[in-house]
């Protein structure tokens, strides 16, 4: 390849890469092919900017700073990387009570298929250790719960509704069934309780939004002529944002509101959420890209962070990390909070 051919499409991988990274943070609910586009699995950006930066090295070292910020842009803005550096250092003990929170979509739906399904579903739970668990689409627990489940569950109390369960180590109480229905829409519930760590109420709110994947699935198999139903779904997602956070807004802090939302961090759907004065778990203290779906499908590999621990502020996340991809076609999230209050006094 001529050096002019190789600047020329090394100077077309860098804007590239520029223009995905603008959009990608700077996408709204208007921006509608934004969020289609983040749907794409990882590889298709990353292979062109890693092909970008190894050209760049047979030029001089302006053209190799390009190539590397060209696949800067890429592992960071556009695939979501994580530092951890707003992580909560752990104050003395005593003034803030530790509190594991584990977000599963479990599709126990696909459990049962297994011999096993559930035997890996309840290890998967056991590993983490959480003292807060929130499941969703595991409408199989609220009906009938599983020797494997029963058992993993048995240190918690916990409440069931619909897909959802709520299961706290922690006492459990004022749990309510909200809706997110939009207008001229099926009703849509979620799940909140209210759990109470030491001397402190938190109010815990288990969500799962509509899935994409019917709107994905439009554009796929009937490209521009799907595109249509990609439309649809957004909004009807936005629509679901908007009135949990309209219902977030009105809630006692400290909030935990954790689940499938269905969208990356960036996406206006959680951007919605975070509005209301929330932050992500892992973004605060993760470290790397935590992709939690994508491993059901080929390649088989993990390539969008879809399932979120938002907290309020007077939460601290001292960690934040995903869970293994044997059990369900979701990783689990787990973060480590601090609660703010002390120890409940001795009976």
């Amino acid at each position: 390849m001529g050096s002019f051919a190789g600047r020329g499409l090394l100077l077309l991988a860098a804007l590239a890469a520029a223009l995905l990274a603008l959009a990608f943070r700077f996408g709204t609910a208007d921006t509608w092919w934004v969020e289609l586009v983040r749907y794409v699995p990882y590889p298709a950006w990353l292979a062109p900017a890693l092909l970008a930066f190894l050209l760049s090295w047979a030029f001089g070292w302006r053209w190799r700073l390009l190539g590397t910020a060209t696949l800067a842009l890429v592992l960071g803005p556009v695939m979501g990387l994580s530092l951890g550096l707003d992580r909560t250092e752990p104050l003395e003990a005593g003034l803030r009570q530790p509190l594991r929170v584990m977000t599963y979509n479990v599709k126990t739906y696909r459990a049962v298929e297994r011999d096993d399904g559930y035997e890996r579903l309840a290890d998967e739970i056991r590993r983490a250790a959480p003292d807060l668990l929130l499941l969703q689409d595991g409408p199989h627990l609220n009906r009938r719960l599983d020797p494997a489940m029963r058992e993993a569950l048995r240190p918690f109390h916990w409440q069931g509704y619909g897909q959802y369960v709520i299961a706290s180590r922690h006492p459990l109480q004022d749990c309510r069934v909200g809706d997110l229905s939009a207008a001229g829409a099926p009703a849509w519930p979620y799940l909140r309780c209210t759990v109470t760590v030491g001397t402190q109420a938190i109010t815990v709110v288990n969500v799962h939004t509509l899935t994409p994947r019917e709107g994905l699935n439009a554009t796929r198999s009937e490209r521009l002529d799907g595109l249509g139903d990609w439309r649809e779904n957004f909004a009807v997602r936005m629509a679901q944002a908007r009135k949990l956070a309209d219902d977030v807004a009105l809630l006692p802090r400290p909030l935990i509101v954790a689940g499938d939302l269905n969208a990356t961090q960036a996406s206006p759907v959680v951007q919605t959420l975070l509005a209301e004065g929330l932050r992500d778990a892992y973004s605060t203290a993760g470290r790397g890209w935590g992709f939690t779906v994508g491993h059901a499908l080929r390649p088989h590999l993990s390539f969008l962070r879809i399932d979120h621990i938002l907290v309020s502020a007077e939460l601290g996340v001292t960690d934040a990390r995903v869970g293994s991809r044997w059990a369900s076609e979701h990783r689990p999230v787990v973060a480590d909070l601090l609660v703010p209050g002390s120890a409940a006094p001795a009976p």
